[in-house]
């Protein structure tokens, strides 16, 4: 347990799991898209949907996909911002069965036509937990730098990823890897202990097999 665990995170109120976590995922979501969202369809499940407007989930979640911090004193007038930005968002309710109460799936279309899905969870003291990609099963936390990398379920390729990361002198803190069956596509999920440089994600881009790679500096 560290300190923050105690005090929970530097944040604009009133709530440590419906507010400064709703907006690391948006934040994370806006990260992961790889450029600025134009159009979010953001569906709350749980305990979001019965008490999140209140709490100001809605504005926070928005917050995020603008780019703000937990800390930004601009997160109660996001949804104002965003309309002059030309952001559209549009709110509405899904069950997802037992997810945690506190879950959102996001729909985000970027400026350039780009789209991506992202459920997360908002877990307690500001922590979150990423559990899909568009579609794909993908836990990871979104506090260490996170290498998502979508490839061909082939094999060698995972021996053939690990590799470059040790060549570079990358240490991995967790790897998961999913699939949706056996020879069809897969995703690898790498949480790492250092920062990845740029020029080792092209490298993981270039390997046969790996169809797309998304990158979360942490």
């Amino acid at each position: 347990m560290n300190l923050f665990d105690i005090v929970g995170p530097v944040m604009v109120g009133p709530s440590s799991s419906h507010t400064a976590g709703a907006v690391k995922i948006g934040l994370v979501a806006r990260t992961l898209l790889g450029e600025d969202v134009a159009k979010a369809e953001i569906l709350f499940h749980g305990s979001f949907l019965a008490t999140g407007k209140g709490h100001g989930t809605d504005k926070a979640i928005v917050a995020g996909l603008l780019g703000y911090t937990p800390d930004d004193k601009r997160i109660p007038n996001s949804l104002e911002l965003a309309k002059q930005a030309g952001v559209s968002c549009v709110f509405g309710s899904i069950d997802l069965g037992d997810a945690h109460p506190n879950t959102v799936k996001l729909h985000l279309v970027g400026v350039s036509g780009k789209m991506m899905d992202m459920m997360a969870a908002s877990v307690g003291g500001g922590r979150i937990s990423v559990s899909e990609i568009d579609g794909m099963t993908a836990h990871f936390s979104a506090e260490y730098p996170t290498l998502i990398v979508r490839n061909e379920d082939k094999p060698g390729l995972v021996a053939n990823v690990t590799a470059l990361l040790q060549e570079y002198q990358i240490n991995i803190a967790t790897m998961q890897l999913y699939r949706s069956g056996r020879g069809d596509q897969a995703v690898m999920v790498i949480e790492c202990d250092e920062q990845v440089p740029d020029c080792v994600a092209v490298a993981l881009k270039q390997l046969d097999g790996v169809r797309d790679l998304t990158y979360y500096p942490g």
